[in-house]
């Protein structure tokens, strides 16, 4: 038997923002943006070099205010997702130049190099360099 998480659901008060962000200031790539029901759209965003078998997001509008209330803090506050990169420091570089806030400076810890960085809506994720070359 064969699984794996394909998508990852971002509650985000508006695609076009949504999409705006993680395609310019995080460089993910737009895979998908179709239409559907009711004007809602399966919008999906996927990291550079995710490739088929990577993880994506489904940038899922919110459509109740329950689901409003909790756009920007779907994890109570803790780091929501991983980041995974080959080169820590050309990512966090273009990144800053592209606007996107750090909560605190880049540190070593003794699994690589991290730093946590919000996205559009407040959101926390660890970009993250495995091993020695942060």
């Amino acid at each position: 038997m064969t699984q794996r998480i394909a998508h990852l659901a971002l509650l985000v008060r508006d695609y076009d923002e949504a999409i705006a962000f993680f395609t310019e200031a995080l460089g993910f790539r737009l895979v998908e943006d179709s239409p559907r029901e009711a004007g809602k759209r399966w919008v999906v965003v996927s990291p550079p070099g995710a490739g088929a078998g990577g993880a994506s997001l489904l940038l899922a509008r919110a459509a109740t205010p329950e689901q409003e209330r909790h756009v920007g803090n779907q994890t109570g506050g803790r780091v929501f997702l991983f980041l995974h990169t080959d080169d820590f420091w050309r990512d966090y570089r273009a990144m800053r130049e592209r606007g996107v806030r750090f909560t605190e400076e880049p540190r070593r810890e003794e699994y690589g190099t991290v730093v946590v960085f919000l996205d559009l809506y407040g959101n926390k994720w660890d970009l993250v360099q495995h091993g020695g070359g942060g």
